[in-house]
């Protein structure tokens, strides 16, 4: 954890241990969910059969490319291939390359060996593209969908991929792979069958969302079913030999704890796909593993990696004046990023008794000053995290009206009076001079007294127990002592008995695990097309069995609104029941939101190169940007490299 975990969803899209994106498209854009709705007019053919077939789809409007594009709009197709990407991970360490169990920690982008039917793009909301698949086909009542694979799909290993590949892909996610993949796959998918060795039919369940149901089946990573039961092992066995998929790099080396290394691979079946133009451009992407940030830093300034992007505000603002960067062989740049902000925030363990009054976290959330915190910690770099689609048109506003008032009136009875009687809720702006707001301070001393916890004796609030209001935070960063430290002390200035314990990364995965803490850092990643997936984060079946759902939140009215969400079947629908369920999980005070900004702060050798104008929904640093090969050769004739 650092001021701000941008680096981790910089690569959400392709880093392995993100397992809180159960069905992501490897090497998508990293913050769009697939799903199934209208078709552009020149998508779709429907056959005698009555089926419609289709090389893309669109949630709720046309596709951007037609099937003869020759690239996509954000890619230069002329990008040369060749040299190194390299850069570093500081949050954690790894003894794994399978990304697919809870044995073990998998090093980032550990699916880059796997491929889909499907792939996502970084200009769009909602459309997928033929990757694997050639064409798919599906009746008007979408009640089941048939894949057709390209021919000429290989493995890495060189053996073909064939329609029983992902079958065996799809079982064996279904029954032994992540709990994610255990608890939708199912939900949705009734059932698969081999039609022939291209063509594979997946039947839906008639209850499953119409909008997750091509997306769930066309989402699913392939593995080589020969490949694992060559290995011998269980698919949950923790390894570092990786099984073999279709993707364009294999492992190249593999230092646990310390470096892994992809290489391109040459016989790459789909170089010449539309789809692929301008992109994998690397030979090596190279990851360099350290203990911390500090580390991480003085490693880019030696020229041990080659790009950086950056995290800490402070770092930004101040360490940025070594002299690589002053003679230009350094690049410093600020570049927009026009995705959702990822939710960082404080998340309260609602598992635990003292939390589970409502009162109780609101006053938690009033004696985090982000005001201060900004200005002091963080030059003023960053805006609050308040919505749940932060920085997006979902976000709830003021009092409930209009179709969202007539939507939230449906589920009355299950849901709190403060949903309708007060406005979204949102914590009031903090004094930004001092540390210490003395009107939030009063507001959340009355909030706790309501709620039953009065000062002692010794000044420390007690219930009528006689038991302190215990609040740990939970962090393995020294980075993150400096945020964390002056909210302890506000909490502890009105009788909280609040702590911070920093452990090591290995320490803090599992206590996550085993959902043992009171406060941690973590995010809710959400997309512009949110539909089952909310089920994980939010949903009461995955409060005690999801990783997703940190705060362990249980709710039967947020329940309700979360199918709504899934069964919307248009673009306005959607919007307005986004809306309604960000007004309701702000309500129940879930989480304490940190920062983000609209901008990603890069630092890179000066011989990477990318496209005039960078898609909304990506940076792309590992997906379509470039080396230069005599930029190149100018920096290790000087020395730099």
């Amino acid at each position: 954890m650092q001021d701000q975990t941008r680096a981790k969803v910089a690569v959400a899209a392709q880093e392995s241990n993100d397992k809180r994106s159960a069905f992501t498209l490897p090497l998508a854009g990293a913050a769009l969910i697939l799903a199934l709705g209208a078709l552009a007019a020149d998508a779709q053919d429907v056959g005698d059969d009555g089926l419609i077939r289709t090389y893309g789809i669109s949630t709720f409007g046309e596709l951007r490319y037609g099937p003869d594009s020759p690239h996509l709009d954000y890619v230069n197709p002329d990008a040369p291939q060749g040299g190194e990407m390299s850069f570093s991970w500081s949050s954690g360490s790894f003894d794994s390359m399978h990304p697919y169990s809870r044995i073990g920690r998998p090093a980032v982008l550990s699916s880059i060996f796997f491929e889909a039917m499907l792939e996502g793009t970084a200009d769009e909301i909602g459309s997928a593209y033929c990757l694997l698949c050639e064409e798919f086909a599906y009746p008007e009542d979408r009640s089941y969908v048939i894949f057709t694979l390209r021919e000429g799909v290989t493995f890495s290993d060189g053996t073909p991929m064939t329609a029983q590949d992902v079958m065996f892909s799809y079982e064996i996610l279904r029954d032994e792979g992540l709990p994610s993949f255990r608890a939708n796959i199912p939900n949705t998918i009734a059932s698969a069958e081999v039609i022939d060795d291209r063509s594979i039919r997946f039947d839906f369940n008639p209850e499953a969302p119409l909008r997750d149901r091509i997306q769930t089946a066309g989402g699913l990573p392939v593995f080589s079913q020969a490949s694992h039961e060559a290995s011998g092992l269980a698919f949950e066995d923790s390894r570092l030999d990786p099984l073999v998929g279709s993707g364009a790099y294999t492992l190249g080396e593999v230092e646990p704890g310390q470096r892994v290394v992809f290489v391109r691979n040459r016989d790459y079946w789909g170089d010449d796909l539309w789809i692929n133009q301008g992109r994998n451009n690397f030979d090596s992407i190279r990851i360099e593993y350290y203990g911390d940030s500090l580390a991480a830093f003085e490693g880019f300034t030696a020229g041990n990696y080659t790009f950086r992007q950056e995290s800490s505000s402070q770092a930004w603002a101040n360490n940025y004046d070594f002299p690589a960067l002053d003679d230009g062989t350094v690049i410093r740049e600020e570049l927009p990023d026009g995705t959702i902000a990822s939710g960082q925030s404080f998340m309260i363990n609602l598992r635990r008794p003292q939390f589970q009054d409502v009162r109780v976290r609101s006053a938690l959330a009033h004696m985090f000053n982000f005001e201060w915190t900004n200005e002091t910690l963080f030059y003023g770099l960053y805006s609050p995290v308040v919505s749940f689609w932060e920085n997006t048109w979902m976000e709830a506003a003021g009092m409930p009206e209009g179709e969202e008032l007539a939507l939230l009136e449906q589920f009355r009875d299950q849901l709190p009076e403060t949903v309708f009687t007060e406005e979204v809720y949102a914590v009031p702006e903090s004094n930004p001079e001092r540390a210490l707001d003395r009107r939030q301070s009063r507001r959340a001393l009355a909030l706790l007294e309501e709620a039953g916890w009065v000062p002692g004796d010794d000044g420390l609030l007690r219930n009528e127990a006689g038991q302190t209001l215990d609040v740990e935070f939970l962090n393995s960063s020294p980075l993150f002592d400096r945020i964390i430290n002056p909210y302890v002390e506000n909490l502890r200035a009105i009788g909280v008995n609040a702590s911070m314990n920093r452990v090591d990364n290995a320490q803090l995965q599992q206590r996550q695990r085993d959902a043992d803490y009171d406060m941690i850092t973590d995010h809710f990643p959400m997309t512009y097309e949110p539909g089952a997936g909310l089920r994980q984060y939010f949903g009461s079946l995955g409060a005690d069995e999801s990783l997703f759902n940190v705060p362990g939140l249980a709710d039967e009215g947020i329940d309700a609104l979360i199918e709504t969400v899934v069964n919307t079947e248009t673009r306005e629908e959607l919007d307005v029941a986004v809306r309604a369920l960000d007004r309701v999980l702000r309500d129940r005070v879930i989480r304490v939101g940190q920062w983000y900004n609209d901008a990603h702060w890069v630092a890179y050798y000066d011989m990477y190169r990318y496209p005039a104008e960078l898609p909304p929904y990506s940076l792309g640093f590992l997906d379509f940007w470039w080396v230069d090969a005599d930029a190149e050769q100018a920096l290790r004739d000087a020395g730099a490299l």
